[in-house]
């Protein structure tokens, strides 16, 4: 695995009480922009409570991040932003797992992120969990205005004078 962009190494066994403050620095948001295709990553900040929990290390926080990305449609910049919980759990890779092995998931497990040895990345899972909340397919103010003049229609939309009528009939 490569090195992660937002590394912050946390010793398993070794947890502070108080949460854990992550804030990218300015190289540490440049990163990240390019390996999620942003524009800008203006700012991220997650605060994160890790508790021990039998075999697991259950993370709780709040995301908070603002970017600049290009519109899926005009290619424009545009603002966009997170403000999301974090809720996630570090466990134990298992040695005994074979890749054939049919595994029944709960929704708990949606959510589990193995690590080796004796600690566990959680600035890569905050990376993560950024790249999660990021719409790759977002469209900004304009998006409508560029649609209008290179002629794609939204589905389910009428243009022209045929659609005007309609629009008249059902105003009627």
């Amino acid at each position: 695995m490569t090195q992660s962009e937002l590394s912050r190494t946390v010793k398993a066994k070794a947890l502070k009480e108080e949460p854990y403050v992550i804030e990218a620095t300015q190289a540490e948001r440049e990163a990240l922009s390019k390996r999620f295709a942003l524009s800008e990553l203006q700012s991220l900040r997650a605060e994160v409570t890790l508790t021990p929990k039998s075999n697991a290390v259950v993370a709780e926080g709040r995301l908070q991040a603002g970017w600049l990305q290009p519109c899926a449609i005009s290619g424009e910049d545009f603002a966009a932003s997170a403000d999301e919980p974090l809720h996630f759990r570090f466990v134990p890779a298992r040695s005994d797992f074979t890749p054939e092995e049919e595994v029944e998931l709960t929704e708990d497990d949606l959510d589990e992120l193995d690590y080796d040895g004796d600690s566990f990345d959680l600035g890569e899972a905050v990376a993560q969990s950024l790249g999660l909340a990021i719409d790759p397919y977002a469209t900004g103010p304009n998006a409508d205005a560029t649609r209008k003049e290179k002629g794609i229609q939204i589905e389910g939309e009428q243009d022209g004078p045929m659609a005007d009528m309609l629009a008249a009939l059902k105003k009627g």
